[in-house]
């Protein structure tokens, strides 16, 4: 089988950007204290369960598929690890000193592309460390949502919405990265000043994306509308209208100098005075 094989679907896979590049196709065996982190790696989680698992399978078989490095330029002698992280953690685990790899030339903006296609195209990333990764090609490599898009075979509105979930609150986004709430829960809370409170309350609740939906819903429906700050003069007002029918006055007054008043009555016969009132003025 293709160690380089992908998945069809996905925009640009590693067997194109190894394409792009000068590869010595020969796979070498270095060891595992030659390998240093891709500081462009996006994935900062790893399942300890996963990772377990894939240990004890390379015990028993090796390392299957080579591992992409580069050169390291921070690291005289070493090489920074392209695609293959997860497996290097899990040689380490099961006693291995050296792994199968592919040398390839690559840039920074390729190390990152590389970086954020493996883990793509196999699901290991949580939504915020997926945004991150394109947030990054944005910010230091000049990429639009359009151009992202493009490069990750998804559809343009996935992007924006997975850059969206950057702008929640701190404390939001590091229950996305402990997987204590997902996507499509956070998606519904990108915007509110109250995200968090809410986020709490569908985990505790266990809602589901449509329940949390008709959550949010239901707080914004509470929302009142926007008024300028009540000045001395109106509370005069308010004040003088109550002294002279007797009932509390209330005068609510928008920036566009719209709103309303409103008189509270406790029974019929205060409603009657209201009424009387106008109805012998106008």
């Amino acid at each position: 089988m293709d160690a380089f094989k992908i998945r069809k679907g996905l925009g640009r896979g590693l067997s194109s950007l190894i394409g792009d590049n000068k590869t010595n196709t020969n796979i070498k065996k270095l060891l595992i204290t030659d390998l240093v982190r891709n500081r462009f790696q996006p994935r900062k989680n790893f399942d300890k369960e996963n990772l377990v698992e894939l240990s004890n399978s390379i015990k028993e078989r090796g390392v299957i598929q080579p591992i992409i490095v580069r050169e390291s330029r921070d690291h005289n002698n070493k090489y920074e690890i392209i695609a293959g992280e997860r497996r290097w953690l899990a040689a380490q685990n099961a006693g291995l000193n050296e792994l199968p790899v592919v040398i390839i030339e690559a840039n920074d903006l390729k190390s990152l592309e590389f970086a954020i296609v493996e883990n793509v195209q196999r699901h290991d990333l949580n939504s915020v460390e997926e945004a991150n990764g394109y947030q990054r090609l944005i910010d230091d490599f000049g990429y639009d949502h359009e151009k992202v898009a493009k490069f990750i075979g998804k559809s343009r509105s996935h992007i924006s919405n997975c850059l969206r979930l950057l702008t929640l609150p701190k404390e939001v986004i590091e229950l996305i990265e402990k997987n204590n709430l997902s996507q499509g829960h956070a998606k519904v809370l990108v915007g509110l000043s109250n995200a968090f409170f809410l986020a709490k309350k569908i985990m505790d609740k266990k809602l589901s994306v449509r329940q949390a939906e008709n959550l949010v819903r239901l707080f914004k429906s509470k929302k009142m509308p926007k008024y300028i700050s009540k000045d001395p003069n109106l509370k005069q007002i308010e004040s003088t209208l109550k002294d002279k029918i007797g009932l509390n006055t209330f005068i609510k007054n928008k920036k566009n100098n719209t709103g309303l008043i409103s008189f509270e009555y406790k029974d019929l016969d205060q409603l009657n005075r209201i009424i009387d009132v106008i109805k012998s003025n106008y």
